[in-house]
């Protein structure tokens, strides 16, 4: 049986992912409180903030801005982790 977690995204209980997805002590923060789909909206959020900010994930400084987006985006915080200034979705 999957684990339940009590999903900082969903803000309901949902099957909790199967292991930490970054290192760390806040890869485990999010291995506690995100659910797999919680984690599944945070990729698509991420290759936002990737194209919008023009990262490098293989960049020590585009991952720390990365991270930055990671707490705000599931844990408030910060001033990062929104849709990016000036972003419009393609109808």
């Amino acid at each position: 049986m999957s684990k339940m977690v009590q999903c900082v995204v969903l803000k309901t209980e949902a099957e909790g992912l199967d292991a930490a997805p970054h290192p760390g002590e806040l890869g485990e923060r999010i291995l506690a409180n995100v659910s797999k789909e919680g984690w599944g909206k945070w990729l698509e959020r991420l290759a936002m903030i990737i194209n919008e900010n023009g990262l490098n994930t293989s960049d020590v400084e585009s991952i720390e801005i990365i991270e930055e987006h990671m707490k705000g985006f599931f844990f408030a915080e910060g001033d990062k982790g929104q849709v990016p200034a000036g972003f419009h979705a393609a109808s």
